[in-house]
């Protein structure tokens, strides 16, 4: 573990997406070396442009498939690596269910055709990116990594059957460090204003759909369902802003220096906000009023999902930082910046 000691090269697999950017100029700042693995199916090459803009650093951008295994073994043959993390996936839910092929064939083979990589070229600490769908719809409220996962749909159990190959590989050969995240809600956007969640289509999550809604690229805002049994009566989920998302990526890395083997840690604040408490902080945040429609619930929707991010505070020594005022304020001043996204 002597070369993540000495800043050595990381790997980021889909480091052009959201969280993968920023995830990159957290570890450019830290003093770390970047290559990123990014096919562009749902991000562009504007966000590294971007992050190489507010780091004043440079990165090495291959614009390439995970699946491919001759690109990996092309890749993993010039660069010795200290570290993968691995970001690349599809991500939303509704197109997981209406095309559960496609997630099984980008998410669990692309991750088996970067195992395969790593193995060859021994490469053996790994630091996944999954999803509190993981947990489906728990009983018990906060979400802890003891709670048993159930995922409920394609995308969920995507990141869980990642999740059990690691298990699988981490026991079979020890030498294998390996960290689980089980992230909440991602929001934000890089204090700059230079970087931010710009997705493909209509937005799949409520803050960008928000944004969007008060910059005037989308006329209001649906709410499904405002009968739940909340304190408004709309769903309540844990927001937790990119930043402190990556840094607790940070964390892990460090941790898994001091400890070989495989963890589990949700990244979450602990605190659910509810979708109305989210549209009233953005209202706040940009002055602007967010038209709302309520519609009826969607299927398979919890009431509430937050996190038990105690584990993560103990071993990692992190805890998330900002709070939704923050968050809403970033994200307004990239949207404001970029109204139709990078590709403006």
């Amino acid at each position: 573990m002597s070369e993540l000691s000495n800043m050595g090269e990381i790997l980021v697999t889909g480091g052009a997406g959201y969280i993968g950017s920023h995830m990159c100029v957290a570890l450019l700042d830290a003093g770390y070396t970047v290559t990123v693995l990014d096919n562009l199916s749902n991000s562009t090459s504007e966000s590294i442009a971007a992050v190489q803009r507010v780091t004043n650093r440079t990165l090495d951008f291959v614009a390439d498939d995970l699946r491919d295994a001759g690109a990996l073994a092309r890749l993993f043959g010039r660069k010795r690596f200290a570290a993968v993390l691995h970001f690349a996936g599809l991500k939303a839910v509704g197109q997981s269910t209406a095309d559960p092929l496609a997630y099984y064939d980008n998410n669990v083979v692309g991750t088996l055709r970067l195992l395969e990589a790593m193995t060859a070229h021994q490469v053996r600490t790994l630091v996944f990116s999954s999803s509190a769908t993981v947990y489906g719809i728990p009983d018990v409220m906060p979400i802890t990594e003891d709670s048993p996962p159930g995922p409920i749909n394609p995308y969920g159990r995507t990141k869980f059957h990642i999740e059990q190959i690691l298990a699988d590989l981490q026991a079979t050969d020890p030498a294998w460090r390996i960290s689980i995240l089980r992230y909440f809600n991602p929001v934000g956007a890089h204090i700059s204003g230079d970087l931010g969640e710009d997705p493909n289509d209509v937005p799949n999550n409520l803050m960008p759909y928000i944004a969007q809604v008060a910059v005037g690229r989308l006329p209001g805002l649906r709410i499904f369902g405002d009968d739940y049994p909340t304190p408004d009566g709309t769903g309540v989920r844990d927001y937790i802003h990119v930043d402190d998302l990556v840094e607790g990526h940070l964390a892990a890395l460090r941790y898994l220096e001091r400890h070989p083997g495989l963890a589990i840690h949700n990244l979450g604040t602990g605190r659910g906000h509810s979708v109305l408490e989210m549209v009233r902080a953005f209202e706040a945040a940009s002055g602007r009023t967010i038209p709302c429609e309520i519609v009826a619930r969607r299927a398979g929707d919890a009431a509430e999902s937050y996190a038990d991010p105690t584990k993560a505070n103990r071993e990692l020594g992190w805890r998330a930082r900002h709070d939704v005022r923050r968050m809403c304020e970033d994200v307004w001043r990239w949207q404001q910046r970029h109204p139709q996204g990078y590709r403006a």
